[in-house]
């Protein structure tokens, strides 16, 4: 989108983390904020991220509403509440505003926005492989001799994005006078990639609406010739100089450090096997020829395990978030934001689109033990459909948000979260509740809504945000025991025989506790040299090795045996979508946010 502005117009309002709910203290306070601004001379005006709380569609269109009564030029990026939690998958703020990017020209500034991650789970900011590709190929475009550019992102240019040296070195490569960010809701200056990064690119991270103890405002920008104002500017009182600093076009680089070699362990093969110029947000599927995956960009995608190379792309309107499942030898499902599509795996051919009756999927499927039928999860529902055809064979409707993780099936037992507060156990044969359980918490981000529990003999396990693991009685659904020795969240997993229970805690280290125990016992506990860590990647177990994943690229492989770290790999610098088996033989796959899929083989 271009905006042609007066000689010399570049003066901006910026609103940023304004985390309006319909009806909260904040939705009066933007309003106000607005009625100042439309009564001011500014050029445009950029809506820096986080509009709501919880990413919901009335809290998008309640503040679209408002923000739609501004009488000059605006541009909205969403932030992390728009893409972390979203009841439409990330779609809804898409189809209001038309775009999550955005680039103007205001006289002789480009001004330029794009959004960041991370997307439908907990983890660190990110940008999308596709939306590096448009930023470098835009400014290319719209850089002309005498104009300079102004970048805008809700993350800042900090360690707070895991692919950050990626962003600054595209913006190194043209006259970038700075950058400007929001997410901490406070205010400060700093350099491009931080302290030792040797780069003198400025960036100012600005206020909230909500600045606290009755503070309520805004940012204003004011570029001249060679300098760059920015004002706070507290709603009802005049605007107060925060920063300055000159509007340079050229700056010292940034110096990062070389990603690590990724040295495999003895007896072990490392290898990628598809990078992608999309971002990857699904787990994998693998069957005897190929594996399948989902793309940013909402191409489903079979990719050749022998030559690497594509077999077939299906494009379906919109970014996937669901690990595709493989039904048979000829059919694998990608539950997409309109229903769910049943594809050849031989030339993805689509063989029928299912329509869902109420908001996307974005949970993880699986299939029955017996192969017969499947089990989608979606929004305020869970679907167990028939294997052959797709056809609903019952669906559990009782659910008060979306469901996200894979549930646990065993025997009649079916176990899931959603994002409701609520672990729910249903019978397998016919969807009715067996039991529910919370963790009391009221705030739905707090409850298991992004975990794979764990179903052993006589016990149901689970992990959350709220940093307990509980064990619950698996027959009443009466909880035994919770612990919070250690900082759980949401990763969690199982030995073969499903007598350990695996967690990784938030500060990097994997705990094994005993199942069969009555009460919590802890057998070891290793430090996976993650690190803080608050990625849900399940954890797997196979052929007495443990798999876990991390927010930050790496993949830790532990002996089952004794807990001692075989070897923690440096596949990338995202997010870890899933640790998946190749059913066929015994491979390890991991797809990274960054767009990339790996195997990992034990030399069998």
């Amino acid at each position: 989108m271009m905006l042609s502005a007066s000689a010399g117009a570049q003066k901006m309002a910026v609103l940023s983390d304004i985390h309006v709910t319909p009806g909260n203290a904040n939705e009066a306070q933007l309003r106000l904020a607005v009625e100042e601004i439309n009564g001011a001379d500014y050029d445009l005006v950029v809506m820096n991220g986080d509009l709501g709380n919880e990413g919901s569609d009335a809290e998008l269109i309640n503040v679209k509403k408002i923000l739609d009564t501004i009488r000059h030029p605006l541009f909205v990026l969403p932030g992390n509440h728009e893409s972390t939690w979203s009841q439409s998958a990330t779609k809804t703020f898409v189809d209001l505003w038309g775009t999550d990017r955005f680039v103007t020209v205001a006289d002789s500034l480009v001004v330029i926005g794009i959004s960041s991650g991370p997307f439908m789970k907990m983890g660190d900011g990110h940008i999308k492989q596709e939306d590096l590709h448009w930023l470098d190929a835009t400014l290319a475009e719209y850089v002309t001799p005498g104009r300079r550019v102004l970048s805008f992102n809700h993350y800042p240019l900090l360690d707070d994005l895991d692919n950050m040296p990626d962003y600054v070195a595209i913006l190194e490569k043209y006259p970038v006078i700075g950058h400007i960010n929001g997410h901490y809701h406070r205010w400060r200056d700093y350099n491009a990639g931080g302290e030792g990064s040797g780069s003198d690119l400025p960036c100012v991270m600005v206020r909230a609406l909500d600045y606290g103890d009755g503070d309520y405002g805004y940012s204003i920008i004011d570029v001249s010739a060679d300098s760059v104002h920015i004002y706070n500017k507290k709603i009802g009182e005049a605007a107060t100089p925060k920063y300055a600093f000159a509007a340079k076009t050229t700056h010292s680089k940034a110096s990062f450090a070389p990603r690590p070699e990724i040295v495999a362990p003895t007896g072990y093969e490392v290898s990628k096997v598809w990078a992608d110029s999309a971002s990857i947000f699904t787990r994998t599927a693998a069957d005897a020829s190929n594996i399948y995956f989902g793309t940013s960009t909402g191409l489903a995608k079979a990719v050749s395990k022998d030559s690497g190379n594509v077999v077939w792309s299906v494009p379906t309107g919109a970014s996937l978030f669901s690990r595709p499942v493989v039904i048979n030898s000829s059919t694998v499902v990608f539950p997409m934001h309109d229903g769910i599509i049943l594809a050849e795996v031989a030339d993805g051919t689509v063989k029928n689109h299912l329509p869902s009756s109420e908001g996307p999927y974005v949970a993880d499927g699986t299939l029955t033990p017996d192969g017969k039928a499947y089990i989608q999860g979606g929004y305020k529902r869970i679907e167990r459909r028939n294997a052959t055809d797709g056809a609903i064979e019952w669906v559990y409707d009782s659910i008060f948000n979306y469901c996200q993780a894979s549930p646990a099936i065993d025997g009649d037992d079916l176990v899931f979260g959603a994002w409701d507060t609520n672990l729910r156990c249903l019978s397998l044969a016919d969807g009715s509740l067996k039991w529910i359980w919370n963790n009391s918490k009221k705030a739905n981000m707090l409850g298991p809504g992004n975990v794979v529990p764990v179903i052993t003999e006589d016990k149901v396990f689970t992990v959350a945000p709220d940093r307990f693991m509980t064990a619950i009685d698996r027959r009443s659904g009466t909880q035994l025991w919770r612990n919070n020795a250690h900082r759980y969240r949401e990763s969690l997993g199982a030995s073969a025989d499903r007598n350990r229970i695996y967690a990784k805690t938030m500060d990097g280290e994997l705990v094994a506790v005993d199942a069969t125990a009555p009460e919590f016992e802890e057998l070891w506990i290793t430090d996976l040299t993650f690190d803080y860590d608050h990625a849900p990647c399940a954890i797997l177990e196979h052929e007495g090795k443990i798999y876990v994943g991390s927010r930050r690229g790496k993949v830790a492989i532990v002996d089952a045996a004794d807990g001692h770290l075989i070897a923690a790999l440096p596949l990338g610098v995202s997010e870890v979508n899933g640790i998946d088996l190749d059913p066929t033989n015994g491979d390890i796959y991991v797809s990274l946010i960054e767009g990339t899929v790996f195997r990992i083989s034990n030399g069998r």
